[in-house]
């Protein structure tokens, strides 16, 4: 393919990578002359050229028609910053191996909490939102040892794991009809005693719905649990002004939970590595202390190493993520806000699409960018068959979504006159996290139009 073909990859962004590595580059004046040659460039052509062609074996997540799990590329600013770091790699564990990145990373997760309301704060980068939770909930044991951690059956399945990794018991509640957990079941399981921790999901992996923050902060006053916020994918739609009243209301009250996590590298625009986790008092630092015989001896500074349960951390990850943060500030109203935006916008427009269509059965309202649907069928145990013949019929005409096996609670199986003859069901999911995707619609629901029309046929 010549440069005057059209492609579907970013490519302008190389001659500024050039730059700006010549411009490190002669951040070094004084070193002599010791410059890597590129031994062999033949040889590592060809297996550069190797790895292109394993990488084709994906799904086109980077493009718009791809519009099925949580996945998106990169902005071109943080995949430029990440590489230009990694000419050096450093080392956030502790200065002495990452002493820009490591101030980078202090910076960039001030910025995030500020923008949840928080002017005090301890909190580091994490390899991923794993981690991050793992570290949350670390602490919160610290707090309330061998007491039981609580979360909704669809907060992410992490929470039970590392629960287990941590030596905690953890019980899952139910959740009510709109995916959020379900206040009724948490008080009895809190009546039962022996809860030092609830996680409140803000945006669910499979639905995006948001836990009811308010009644849980009222919970946390009487029962004296420790309230945890797993914002992991949800976390930054607090910026946006087109969120539904409920929703709304959880982010205007987030600042008030002992801890949250959000991952950068969701909606963040960030590459796969980056998780965030923070703590509201930053007296839980004691519960990292350490000493290092060999880390800690260019800086009397506090070491981000000795905020973390992680050792050696890609500074890439945090001069990528400052360096988008520094193009796309997290403001209300800015660009980064806008992008969320319109993916939202998208999503309730998908939704009122398929609320219109009568080959549809659309679960709830979305309250972020995520949309679930079920095939219209007599019976729901006639639905899942050809949600998953919809899902490979749409991958052929390139349109890429996801299947979910979800709870028939969240469908309107009444309204829609589907007779509810089992508890789940294989349905659609679609996650419009991109800010290409509203402009996309039409050619979205055009593919969705024909690959139905196509699997109905044929059944």
């Amino acid at each position: 393919m010549s440069d005057s073909e059209p492609h579907v990859l970013e490519r302008e962004s190389l001659g500024v990578l050039q730059a700006a590595l010549e411009r490190l580059d002669a951040r070094f004046p004084s070193l002599p002359a010791a410059a890597e040659s590129l031994a062999g460039a033949e040889a590592v052509e060809r297996v550069l050229m190797d790895v292109a062609d394993r990488l084709g074996d994906n799904y086109p997540y980077f493009h718009p028609l791809y519009a099925g799990q949580m996945l998106k590329p990169p902005h071109p600013v943080a995949r430029l910053a990440y590489a230009l770091a990694m000419w050096i790699n450093p080392n956030n564990h502790a200065l002495d191996g990452g002493r820009a990145s490591s101030q980078m990373e202090k910076e960039a997760v001030a910025q995030i909490a500020t923008m949840i309301g928080w002017s005090t704060h301890l909190g580091h980068l994490t390899s991923g939102g794993t981690m991050a939770n793992l570290e949350a909930l670390w602490v919160a044991g610290q707090l309330h040892p061998g007491a039981t951690v609580v979360a909704s059956e669809q907060a992410h399945y992490t929470h039970g794991r590392i629960s287990g990794v941590l030596g905690l018991p953890f019980e899952a509640v139910a959740c009510d009809r709109f995916g959020r957990l379900d206040v009724e079941a948490l008080k009895r399981q809190l009546d039962k005693g022996g809860v030092g921790t609830v996680v409140a999901t803000v945006g669910t992996t499979a639905t995006g719905s948001v836990d009811p923050l308010g009644e849980l902060l009222t919970l946390r006053d009487e029962y004296g649990f420790r309230l945890h916020a797993d914002a992991a994918y949800g976390g930054y739609f607090g910026l946006v002004d087109n969120l539904g009243e409920s929703a709304r209301g959880v982010y205007n009250r987030l600042g008030q939970v002992d801890s949250l996590v959000i991952d950068p590298h969701k909606h963040g625009l960030q590459p796969y590595g980056c998780g965030c986790v923070l703590f509201r008092d930053p007296e839980v630092g004691r519960f990292y202390k350490h000493d290092s015989p060999y880390t800690y001896f260019s800086s009397a500074e506090l070491h981000l190493g000795e905020i973390s349960l992680e050792c050696s951390r890609a500074g890439a990850s945090a001069v990528a993520l400052w360096a988008t943060m520094k193009l796309l500030p997290l403001v209300k109203g800015g660009p980064f806000a806008q992008g969320l935006a319109s993916g939202r916008r998208a999503a309730l427009a998908l939704h009122g699409r398929l609320l219109a269509d009568e080959r549809f059965v659309p679960a709830f309202v979305p309250e972020l960018d995520i949309v679930v649907w079920m095939v219209h069928a007599a019976r729901v145990s006639e639905s899942s068959g050809p949600a998953r013949q919809l899902f490979d019929e749409a991958a052929r005409r390139q349109l890429h979504l996801a299947l979910a096996e979800l709870p028939v609670a969240f469908f309107d199986l009444d309204g829609a006159g589907v007779e509810g003859d089992c508890d789940h069901v294989t349905c659609l999911r679609s996650v419009l996290m991109k800010p290409e995707h509203e402009a996309w619609l039409e050619r979205i629901w055009a593919i969705l139009d024909e690959a139905t029309d196509a699997v109905l046929r044929a059944s």
